[in-house]
């Protein structure tokens, strides 16, 4: 049997017992997580902008058991088709979106069981965003700046709807 084989039946064995190890969740999120950071525009707050944030998993739906044991093993958060629409997409995602539980149960485990991944700079931004927002500090200009900067200091694959400019243009 080789390498990879093996890793893949003992993630299957964990799977089937229910017993999945909180390092397997932590190198899942690696490879299939995100920790988002967004804007949306917002007049009736004092910056004008909705801070967003949010834990994303994505999962093919034969592996839809991981997310599942994730959510359990979480205590929070919601599974959903991540493309209802699509005919092509099928696969589901696990999204916590309530602060509370982002701050005290999805930021503490993965303080215990850490990212190896570019992903780790990725949840020590997502970190410190929530951080500043719990203390209010968004809903001044510096402390929005902050976060702003923070958000655009990370690689995206992807454009972002607004941009810096945009965002700190007071």
């Amino acid at each position: 049997m080789s390498g990879s084989s093996k890793k893949s039946t003992r993630a299957d064995n964990q799977q089937v017992s229910g017993k999945i190890s909180d390092d397997y969740f932590s190198g899942f999120v690696d490879g299939e997580g995100c920790f988002y950071v967004g804007f949306g525009k917002r007049e009736d707050l004092p910056m004008k902008w909705q801070i967003i944030t949010e834990f994303h998993v994505s999962q093919n739906p034969g592996s839809k058991n991981v997310l599942e044991a994730l959510r359990d093993r979480l205590k929070c958060g919601y599974l959903k088709p991540n493309h209802p629409g699509s005919k092509k997409d099928k696969t589901w995602i696990l999204i916590v979106k309530d602060r509370n539980d982002l701050n005290k149960k999805v930021i503490p485990f993965f303080d215990k069981h850490p990212l190896h991944s570019s992903k780790h700079k990725d949840f020590q931004v997502f970190k410190k965003v929530l951080s500043t927002i719990r203390k209010g500090h968004h809903l001044h200009k510096e402390g929005f700046t902050e976060i702003v900067d923070l958000v655009f200091s990370l690689e995206r694959k992807t454009k972002k709807r607004y941009s810096k400019t945009e965002l700190l243009s007071f």
